[in-house]
């Protein structure tokens, strides 16, 4: 039996022990545990929809053995897999619209290639605006063979106005189809859901990453519907975005008394994005709200007809690497 879906059984069979609020971490290997918890949730997906797409994002050191570059692939993680997405690859990797160093694309493009020759899709989102640095991302990215979208806004709240790469009328039921993608996670600007729906309707774009819920509210099988098929005709797949490395205080699933009683799965607050807090991924609690039951998470996204699920903070390893020193 392969080891991930042992995990996955025996996370299920025995509730993890109780941890006092001085939490001991007991050199836990976040990498691997992170490795775990995504491809047990890709088992159970798959075990519902044999179709059901998983794309991690960023993370890419999960994709090795060692977390190196030049280490041998991690199979059995990465054949949970059906994309690696990485942002900032060519453009935007620490400042918008400016070039990512080259030595920090190479670095990443080593991993990327790992997966790539493992048949797995390369989705890059590069953060930049100036005409002249689009067409330079766009460049870049039909040359590595990867696909790609440009995000002119970081907060991914806007439809770019912006020609479709590689704009097809192709049936695309498999991500290796896909020669474009919307990343729109951030709904702030279309002040109805009607609004939203038509406006993403009205796109040639291949795949479209996007939340469940719109103003706290499950998007439904109707609703995709609507979505189903680009303008022109041509099918298209509907991803959701899932946050698994940190939790965030506008869901479904937050509770009020965690304000002043933390469960012991919930870490620090992150910095960068309020109401966004660091999760002890490893912990059953945390993996319970995420999948493995008719209430969690991917079983809403399953149930509202989503064709897979993007894994996002995958790279959360690294605050408790930072943290622990280990």
């Amino acid at each position: 039996m392969n080891r991930y879906i042992f995990l996955f059984i025996i996370l299920n069979l025995f509730s993890c022990k109780i941890i006092d609020r001085d939490y001991t971490y007991d050199n836990i290997n976040f990498k691997q545990e992170m490795r775990y918890f995504v491809a047990n949730i890709s088992f159970y997906a798959k075990n519902i929809n044999p179709d059901f797409n998983i794309i991690t994002q960023n993370g890419v050191e999960l994709i090795t053995e060692n977390g190196k570059p030049d280490g041998a692939t991690n199979h059995d993680y990465v054949g949970a897999l059906d994309a690696q997405s990485q942002e900032g690859v060519f453009y935007g990797y620490e400042t918008d619209d400016v070039a990512t160093h080259l030595d920090k694309t190479q670095y990443l493009k080593q991993f990327l290639n790992k997966a790539k020759a493992e048949n797995k899709a390369i989705l890059i989102t590069d953060y930049c605006s100036s005409a002249d640095n689009i067409r330079k991302s766009r460049d870049s990215v039909v040359h590595n063979h990867y696909i790609g979208f440009t995000a002119t806004h970081r907060e991914l709240d806007i439809i770019p106005e912006l020609p479709v790469p590689n704009e097809n009328d192709e049936d695309i039921d498999n991500l290796s189809k896909a020669k474009n993608y919307l990343y729109l996670i951030n709904y702030q600007n279309f002040n109805t859901k009607s609004r939203l729906l038509e406006s993403i309707a009205a796109t040639n774009y291949d795949v479209v990453i996007m939340d469940l819920f719109y103003q706290g509210q499950a998007l439904t099988p109707h609703d995709l519907t609507l979505l189903r098929y680009k303008q022109n005709g041509g099918k298209r797949l509907l991803i959701a975005y899932v946050s698994i490395g940190e939790a965030e205080d506008y869901r479904y699933y937050w509770q009020a008394s965690w304000d002043n009683d933390h469960p012991i799965w919930l870490d620090d607050e992150n910095p960068d994005w309020h109401g966004n807090y660091k999760v002890r991924y490893w912990e059953n609690d945390w993996q319970n709200i995420i999948f493995g039951n008719n209430h969690s998470y991917i079983k809403k996204v399953i149930d509202a007809g989503f064709d897979g699920a993007f894994l996002d903070v995958i790279d959360a390893y690294k605050f408790f690497e930072e943290k622990t020193g280990y």
